[in-house]
């Protein structure tokens, strides 16, 4: 608070003081004189510590740092829902939500303190001008910006911008040591959150969704028809690690699946009515055969969707039990800049179900997932209670569904670490699979194009071999001594490795869609939701039959 304001409110403080004294003086003698506990007038107590830390502290302070905290510790005595964000990261949250950014519209990696361009957005400012998956950009505005310990941070800062400005890089191309020089015009860049949708077969579609933003709806509803018009009868809807986003994305994407005039989600809070979000607008998939996929990550606007697709008995929910958020945040702009996202109502499932899991005792929210693995939840479906009390049921087969602490899928899938060991381990914490494809891809792009030119074959024919695996494993060591590749770990991992590094080159040269083509295979909640589909044990009634 600058030195005039706290004069000003010090002023505006002693004069209400002054002016209420003698009131206050004569009830404090009131209640003496009938033996009462003495009232005295509450000032705001962030304002006056505040002040007289300014005034007499040992040291010079940052107020606004101290501002900042004080305002987090006091969200945090509300529910771990309601946060602060600076004015910083606002911009950064808000993309997710938005679903588009200002920038130059690469998709980038650092690696080895050199900033490389992995793809470049379709029709985006990089590719208009000529910039090329595998450029190292090495020049910004002319600032070296290689070898300078450069973070993602420091690379949003100088390529985000205001719609419309330029950019001047200068980039490496392949061994040319000749820099190239691009002038690039900012422009808004969507950030998609249908990550892939693909036939799986002739009759199965798959879509993933990884967040709730504004253009959530309008892209599933476009992958939807695409898909349908791919003779998709099935469908395969993916909200695994899904941490939410928009409620009214929510209520939109699964209006997508629902009839009209049918309850998608209801919420009321202290200061809010009842809200009720109804089905009314016609879907691209209100019938065939649904299954949506949910993990202990799928969570808020996740759960509304799997909830009233569960509640309405509208397809098959399929993984293991989900996070458990059911508060509605509202974003709150304070005058510099930053946010607050302030819980304002609690929201239920059609069938009444309130979800949200106990967030009394914070130390033990945080450690809710671990503890639910520490219980065997993750591994075995009889290891997860629910209290009667929290049984209610669904509206159209009357089957038993639960609230309280997330959504029961209607097929378990227990977590499969099967192949998993030290070394995959130690592979996916170094980043060095990261490094790997990134480098080969820079390295052989074009042999990969002449040899694989759809999608398609690559899949079919490309193979990780033996030379591949042996530099993965010593640039990993090189990356982190611990790492050792033995025979014991090779024999529990490596088609694990294999798949995992062929789908990310895939994804570098191609894009995400790929990446999930490949890898959904060693995903059990997916191969589950598939066998279900092809072995016509798509079963809305005798859910619990094997």
């Amino acid at each position: 608070m600058p030195l005039i304001q706290k004069i000003a409110f010090l002023l505006l403080f002693s004069s209400i003081s002054l002016s209420s004294f003698t009131q206050t003086r004569k009830e404090q003698q009131a209640a003496q004189s009938k033996n009462e506990a003495p009232t005295y007038p509450t000032p705001n107590k962030m304002t006056e510590v505040l002040n007289h830390i300014s005034a007499s502290y040992v040291d010079d302070v940052d107020e606004d740092a101290l501002n900042e905290a004080a305002v987090k510790a006091m969200l945090e005595k509300l529910d771990p829902h309601s946060v602060y964000i600076s004015s910083e990261d606002v911009l950064a949250a808000n993309e997710r939500i938005e679903g588009s950014f200002v920038g130059i519209g690469i998709r980038f990696q650092i690696t080895k303190d050199t900033l490389y361009v992995v793809n470049c957005i379709p029709n985006g400012p990089s590719e208009k001008v000529g910039v090329l998956a595998g450029d190292k950009i090495i020049i910004v505005e002319s600032d070296t910006i290689a070898g300078v310990g450069l973070k993602n941070s420091d690379v949003r800062k100088m390529l985000l911008g205001e719609k419309g400005s330029k950019v001047k890089i200068s980039v490496l191309r392949g061994k040319n040591p000749k820099l190239l020089d691009f002038t690039i015009t900012r422009d808004k860049i969507p950030v998609h959150s249908v990550a892939s949708a693909y036939m799986v077969d002739d009759k199965v579609g798959y879509i993933k969704l990884t967040n709730f933003s504004r253009t959530s709806a309008q892209e599933v509803r476009s992958a939807v028809r695409d898909l349908k018009a791919q003779g998709m009868e099935d469908l395969i809807f993916d909200l695994q690690g899904n941490g939410g986003g928009l409620l009214s994305a929510a209520k939109y994407v699964a209006d997508e699946f629902l009839a009209d005039n049918k309850l998608i989600v209801y919420s009321e809070g202290r200061a809010q009515p009842r809200a009720n979000l109804m089905a009314d607008v016609k879907g691209n998939f209100e019938s065939g055969r649904l299954i949506v996929l949910i993990d202990e990550y799928s969570a808020s606007a996740s759960e509304i969707v799997a909830g009233a697709i569960q509640d309405w008995d509208r397809g098959l929910l399929v993984g293991r039990r989900t996070f458990g958020k059911g508060l509605v945040q509202r974003p709150v702009q304070l005058s510099d800049g930053a946010q607050v996202r302030l819980t304002i109502a609690r929201y239920y499932t059609p069938s009444g179900r309130y979800i949200q899991k106990p967030y009394d005792d914070l130390e033990e929210f945080k450690k809710d997932r671990y503890n639910r693995y520490l219980r065997g939840e993750m591994m075995h479906e009889d290891s997860i209670k629910f209290e009667d009390s929290l049984a209610y049921t669904t509206k159209i087969t009357k089957r038993t569904v639960y609230g309280g602490g997330g959504i029961m899928p209607d097929k378990f899938v227990g977590l499969d670490t099967t192949e998993y060991s030290d070394l995959f381990r130690g592979l996916s914490r170094s980043g060095a699979m990261n490094t790997f494809s990134l480098n080969y891809v820079d390295a052989n792009r074009k042999t990969i194009k002449e040899n694989y030119p759809d999608l398609k074959t690559f899949i079919n024919n490309f193979d990780v071999d033996e030379k591949m695996l042996a530099e993965l494993f010593d640039l990993a060591a090189e990356q982190d001594t611990s790492i050792n590749a033995t025979q014991e770990d090779l024999a529990l991992s490596k088609d694990l490795i294999e798949k995992r590094l062929k789908a990310m080159i895939a994804q570098n040269i191609w894009d995400q869609t790929a990446f999930y083509q490949i890898m959904n295979v060693k995903n059990e909640i997916f191969m589950k939701a598939y066998a279900l589909l092809k072995e016509n044990e798509y079963d809305l009634v005798n859910l619990h039959q094997n």
